[in-house]
C-alpha cells in the first residue's frame, strides 16, 4: 500500500521513504488501558520531524480476557476512542503515519492481570507463562473474532491509517496457528489450513466492517524456532491465504516464546523468512529485527527480501536515529 511509502525525492525508493517503526511495548499507558500524557509524550518525541513514515503502536487488548500486561494500551472500549484520537493526531501533526497494532494474549497471560481465567485453542500449558488454559469453545472463539473486529472499528473511528493484527510470539492467534499449542480436532486445529480458520474469519470480519479504503496488515510469526513448532513452508501456504482473505501487508517476525532471534547476528535477521514469503504473494512484506545500521538496510532492499524496513529497538534507544541515518544516506548519495 503506497500510504507507507514516504517520497523525499524523484527515482529509486531507498530507507528515506521505506522506514517504519515496529511496535515496541512501552508499558506508559494508564493501568486502565487508557492512553496518557508520558505515551503521547514518547510517541511525540520519536515521530518529530516526519523521518519515520509509520509508526506501528504497540500491541493492545481487544478484550479485558486478552490483557498481557498491566500497563497495556486498550482498545477494548470504546470510551478509549478520545485518548486514541489524540496519539494519532499526535503522530500526523509530526508528519508520519499510525497503525494501531490489536491483540489478544491467549495463554500468554495471568489471572493477576486480566482477572478471569485464561483461554486458548487447547489446554496445552503456554510455555511463557506455565499455565495450562481453558480450551475455547465455537462459540467463544467467534466472540473473540468479534472483538477484534470491534477493535478494528475503534481503530478507524479514532483516525489511525490502518490496522494490524498480531499473530506472533506465542499470542492467542500464534496460538492456533502452532502445532505446539493447537491440538484441537474441530476445524480450528488439525492441519495449517484448519489452525488459520480463526485467522482467515477475523481478517474477513475486519475487512467487512472497515471497508476497502483501510489497510489491514498482519504481524505473522513466519517459524517457531521450536521442535514441532511452525515452519516458514507452512507460513507459506498461510501466506497464500491470508493475501487472499485481504491481508494489504504482511509483517514478519519470529519466535513463540516471545521475540526469538534465530542463531545469528546478521542485520535483519528474519531476511531469510521474508525472501521466502515474498515468493509466494505479491503484497508487501515488512523485514524488522535487529537492524541497526542505515546501509544495511539500503542493502536489504537492494537485494528484494523485503519491501519495508521496520527499526525499533535502535529507535527506543534513539530517537534521532531515523533523522541520522537518512540525512546520512541523503548526504552519500550526493557525494556519489
Amino acid at each position: 500500500m503506497l500510504f507507507l511509502l514516504k517520497p523525499l525525492s524523484k527515482g529509486k525508493l531507498t530507507l528515506t521513504n521505506r522506514l517504519i517503526m515496529p511496535p515496541v511495548a512501552t508499558e506508559k499507558s494508564n493501568s486502565d488501558g487508557t492512553v496518557s500524557k508520558a505515551l503521547l509524550d514518547y510517541y511525540d518525541g520519536k515521530s518529530r520531524g516526519g523521518y519515520i513514515s509509520l509508526f506501528i503502536i504497540e500491541h493492545s487488548f481487544i478484550t479485558q480476557q486478552g490483557k498481557a500486561s498491566e500497563f497495556q494500551l486498550s482498545v477494548a472500549d470504546d470510551l478509549v476512542i478520545p485518548g486514541l484520537q489524540k496519539l494519532a493526531q499526535t503522530i500526523h501533526k509530526n508528519g508520519s503515519k499510525a497503525v494501531m497494532q490489536i491483540n489478544h494474549a491467549g495463554s500468554a497471560t495471568i489471572k493477576y492481570i486480566t482477572g478471569q481465567r485464561t483461554v486458548g485453542p487447547s489446554s496445552v500449558a503456554n510455555p511463557r507463562k506455565g499455565f495450562v488454559p481453558m480450551t475455547l469453545t465455537v462459540s467463544q472463539i467467534q466472540e473473540i473474532v468479534d472483538e477484534f473486529v470491534r477493535a478494528a472499528v475503534r481503530v478507524q473511528k479514532a483516525g489511525f491509517d490502518g490496522v494490524e493484527i498480531h499473530s506472533a510470539h506465542g499470542y492467542l492467534l500464534n496460538q492456533f496457528f502452532s502445532p505446539l499449542s493447537n491440538k484441537r480436532t474441530d476445524r480450528y486445529g488439525g492441519d495449517v489450513m484448519g489452525r488459520i480458520t480463526i485467522h482467515l474469519e477475523v481478517i474477513k470480519a475486519i475487512r467487512s466492517a472497515v471497508g476497502n479504503d483501510f489497510p489491514i496488515i498482519l504481524h505473522l510469526g513466519a517459524c517457531d524456532y521450536m521442535e514441532g513448532g511452525t515452519t516458514i513452508e507452512e507460513s507459506k501456504m498461510a501466506a497464500v491465504e491470508f493475501e487472499k482473505a485481504g491481508i494489504d501487508i504482511l509483517d514478519i517476525t519470529g519466535g513463540f516464546c516471545g521475540y526469538t532471534p534465530p542463531d545469528t547476528s546478521q542485520q535483519g535477521y528474519f531476511s531469510p523468512l521474508s525472501a521466502e514469503l515474498k515468493k509466494v504473494v505479491s503484497i508487501p512484506v515488512i523485514l524488522a529485527g535487529g537492524i541497526t545500521n542505515a546501509q544495511a538496510a539500503e542493502q536489504i532492499l537492494a537485494n528484494g527480501t523485503a519491501d519495508l524496513i521496520g527499526v525499533g529497538r535502535a529507535m527506543q534507544s534513539d530517537s534521532r536515529w531515523a533523522e541520522n541515518a537518512i540525512k546520512g544516506l541523503i548526504s552519500q548519495s550526493r557525494l556519489n
